[in-house]
């Protein structure tokens, strides 16, 4: 009976110090004044431990804002940087927020609208270490108006075959 409970508490011992998996990462910035200022650019930071490198991921924009936001659409430049590359490489995309007929298409409560847009589905991170996200409005107005905050998600998607 002794034996059978030290090796189960051993066992949730060893399982409670490896070290985690990342299975879904996500941060979200609040956006001062709810005015997105072209050079308040949020950023993100990921640690991919070695085991991670094994999997695809799903990569998303998290946008929320005011109903006043006066465009149906958000261009941005999206800046990855990979571990040991101090340079980046930049990305423009552009995310539908409405549709044709101006209708909002992420989830809303009153007059507060979010939105989860992927960017990247089956994404590769091929090496471990830190990876950094910064995200840049690219409109024509600035600041933006009615932008409550801005973020990242990434989810795991499926094991690199």
């Amino acid at each position: 009976m002794k034996t059978g409970i030290t090796c189960t508490l051993l066992s949730l011992l060893f399982f409670a110090c490896k070290p985690p998996k990342m299975d879904t990462f996500e941060k979200n910035r609040d956006i001062p004044g709810q005015e997105w200022q072209v050079d308040n650019r949020p950023s993100f930071e990921l640690e991919l431990a070695p085991g991670d490198t094994a999997f695809y991921y799903n990569i998303y924009v998290n946008f929320r804002h005011t109903d006043a936001y006066p465009y149906n659409n958000l261009w941005l430049l999206i800046r990855t940087f990979v571990p040991g590359d101090s340079t980046g490489t930049v990305r423009r995309v552009e995310l539908p927020l409405a549709d044709t007929y101006g209708k909002w298409l992420g989830n809303g409560l009153d007059d507060i609208f979010e939105h989860r847009i992927p960017i990247q589905q089956n994404a590769l991170f091929p090496k471990p270490g830190t990876y950094r996200f910064s995200f840049e409005q690219n409109m024509r107005q600035n600041p933006l108006p009615s932008v409550m905050s801005v973020g990242l998600r990434i989810e795991k998607a499926a094991p690199r075959k």
